[in-house]
C-alpha cells in the first residue's frame, strides 16, 4: 500500500508540475543575446599625436665606493609621418622613467621637414654628426631604401620614396640618427609651381 500512495504522490507532482505557467528566463542587461559580445567597460584609446621608436638602450655601469650602480641610457625617435620628427635620450636607474624621459627629449627637438607630394625629398642631401655620415638621395618610385637609425628617422618622417647611405663607419645609432636628421634640416622648400589657367 505505500508503494501504491508513493506512485500516486509521483504522479500528482508531475502533473502540477506540467499544468504550471513557465516562467520567462531571466535576462541579463537587457535585450543582449548570448552570442552578442559585451561592451568594453574601458574608455577607447585616442590614438597619439606622434609614433615613437626605441633605437637604442644601453645599460651604464657606473662603479662607486659601495660597488656598482646600473642606470639605463635610452635613445628614442618621435614622429607623425607628416614631416615632423625628432630624436632624444634620456637616462634613468628606471627604464619607463628613462624611455619617458627620451619621449619628452625627443618632442622638444622636433623638425619641420618639407615634402614633396610624392612625400620624397626635393634634393640630395648630407650631412656629419661626430664620426656618423649620412647622404640621403631621392629615389622616385623605389620606396625607402634605407637601414639603421636612418629608416627609422625616414619612416617617422613620413618619407616614401628615398634612398640613404651610411658613408661612416660608425655603428652608434643615435649618432646615425642625428646625422640623418641634421641632413634633413639643411633641406630646402620644394618651389611648388602654380598652374596657369
Amino acid at each position: 500500500m505505500p508503494e501504491e500512495t508513493e506512485e500516486k504522490i509521483i504522479e500528482e507532482v508531475k502533473e502540477e508540475v506540467k499544468e504550471a505557467p513557465k516562467e520567462a528566463p531571466r535576462e541579463r542587461g537587457g535585450d543582449r543575446r548570448k552570442n552578442e559580445r559585451r561592451p568594453s567597460r574601458r574608455p577607447e584609446r585616442v590614438r597619439q599625436e606622434f609614433d615613437s621608436k626605441t633605437i637604442s638602450v644601453r645599460r651604464v655601469t657606473r662603479v662607486v665606493a659601495g660597488g656598482r650602480r646600473f642606470s639605463f641610457s635610452i635613445a628614442m625617435v618621435v614622429g607623425d609621418r607628416k614631416g615632423r620628427v625628432g630624436v632624444g635620450i634620456g637616462k634613468s636607474s628606471d627604464t619607463p622613467l628613462a624611455i619617458d624621459k627620451a619621449m619628452r627629449a625627443a618632442k622638444k627637438s622636433i623638425i619641420k621637414i618639407s615634402l614633396t607630394p610624392k612625400g620624397s625629398i626635393a634634393h640630395p642631401v648630407e650631412a656629419k654628426y661626430s664620426s656618423a655620415r649620412v647622404v640621403i638621395i631621392p629615389a622616385p618610385g623605389k620606396g625607402v631604401i634605407a637601414g639603421s637609425a636612418v629608416r627609422t628617422v625616414l619612416e617617422l618622417a613620413g618619407v616614401k620614396e628615398i634612398s640613404s647611405k651610411i658613408l661612416s663607419r660608425s655603428k652608434n645609432k643615435l649618432n646615425i640618427a642625428r646625422a640623418a636628421i641634421k641632413a634633413l634640416e639643411g633641406l630646402k622648400n620644394p618651389k611648388i609651381e602654380k598652374s596657369k589657367n
